[in-house]
């Protein structure tokens, strides 16, 4: 079991890192197509719809865009499709690793809703089919040809998704589950729509036909939508690291409040690219909102310590509560670890528990198990800098309280 437990924490680290390398690539791509789009010099002649001059890496490049086709197919065309496809599949993955089989800690809040973890996974899944099937149907509606309301219905839609999954999950799952709803959204404009209407294009220019021009204009509004997910969807990825953002009582407004931030960040770029303007107004609604989010995140995050220690043990807090040498761990943990883990932390300079960890009562212990075998126990990663003095005696006996669940 404890073999296990690390190579599962390598393997989510592998899998972290493979996300956020396919991410870059996607979002770079995306934001440099939408800004060449943008930017584009349509005072030209010739068949082509605009063209640009760049210079980059001492060279410079001639780029064309034609509304609709070229007259021919060029021999050597490169599509953009796999950034997205990794970047969704590593998510997904990533999803699993974490909120599957860590379903006990951190996708399950029982004190919100008593659920078994195959109902919370199985809610979790269809919860992401759900959203584009939604999405989907809102678009090919006669709202497709009204882009600002159906933008609009788009933000209601995440923000009642935001809700709902706080209703289940916790904070954390919470936020987590709302960009993966959102990617998946975004993923499948590539792969159901953007990419099967180009693939429409290009065989009507193989055969000679003349491309319908209602292929591109849709899968334009759909690489609009994703250009104004992306900013909320990096934070929402980035928000397991900062309880101010997950573990308040107002996690899905702060959600929501995002949603809006990345409205209004791309709006001033997508503006500056169109060369149509100096949108500075943004500016300041940008500020307010976030100023709004970090007064929402002061309101109190976590339930008093005597309601905490109230709360019947889940029966995998059971296991390793009731586990050979949970005593001698538990005493180790409050001494070295509780004073800035707690829900009231006392150690000079932390005012709330980094990262939303607690371990203050039994349960927040057997509750964190395999993390604080990972953090302190194999490895001396925490205390950091071992300011508490954790002894090798200490880490040894949270190594074999550990170890005793698997033996």
């Amino acid at each position: 079991m404890f073999e296990f437990a690390v190579f599962w924490d390598w393997m989510a680290f592998a899998v972290r890192w493979l996300h956020v390398i396919t991410a870059i690539a996607w979002i770079g791509s995306s934001f440099y197509f939408i800004a060449l789009d943008l930017g584009l010099n349509r005072d030209i002649s010739g068949p082509a719809d605009g063209e640009e001059w760049q210079v980059h890496g001492g060279g410079f490049y001639h780029i064309q865009k034609y509304l609709v086709a070229p007259e021919r197919m060029p021999d050597h065309l490169t599509w953009f499709k796999w950034e997205s496809y990794a970047t969704w599949l590593s998510g997904a993955a990533l999803l699993m690793i974490v909120y599957w089989v860590g379903g006990e800690l951190y996708l399950i809040d029982a004190q919100k809703a008593d659920l078994a973890l195959w109902q919370g996974i199985a809610i979790s899944a269809a919860s992401l089919t759900v959203g584009w099937l939604i999405y989907d149907f809102l678009c090919k509606s006669k709202l497709g040809q009204r882009p600002t309301l159906l933008m609009v219905l788009l933000f209601a839609l995440l923000v009642a998704m935001g809700w709902a999954y706080n209703q289940i999950f916790t904070g954390r799952a919470m936020m987590l589950h709302l960009g993966a709803f959102t990617a998946t959204i975004m993923t499948a404009n590539v792969f159901f729509i953007i990419m099967p209407n180009q693939r429409i294009v290009v065989d009507d220019l193989k055969n000679g036909r003349t491309p319908d021009p209602k292929y591109g204009k849709i899968a334009k509004l759909r690489s609009t939508h994703n250009n104004y997910l992306t900013l909320p969807v990096v934070f929402l990825m980035l928000s397991n690291h900062y309880p101010l953002a997950f573990a308040t009582q107002y996690n899905w407004i702060i959600a929501s409040l995002v949603f809006l931030m990345g409205v209004t960040i791309r709006h001033y770029f997508n503006t500056r690219h169109a060369r149509a303007g100096n949108p500075t107004w943004t500016w300041l609604a940008t500020a307010l909102l976030f100023i709004g989010i970090m007064w929402l995140s002061t309101a109190p995050m976590y339930k008093p310590v005597e309601d905490a220690e109230a709360q019947p043990l889940t029966r995998y807090e059971q296991k390793f509560a009731a586990a050979e040498g949970f005593e001698e761990a538990h005493d180790v943990v409050l001494g070295r670890c509780s004073m800035c883990h707690a829900r009231e932390p006392v150690w000079e300079g932390i005012q709330w528990a980094p990262k939303g960890v607690l371990l203050e009562t039994e349960g927040d212990i057997a509750r964190n198990a395999r993390q604080i075998y990972l953090q302190a126990g194999v490895s001396h990663a925490m205390p950091p800098a071992n300011v508490t003095y954790m002894e090798p005696e200490d880490r040894e006996a949270i190594i074999r309280w550990f170890r005793s669940v698997g033996s």
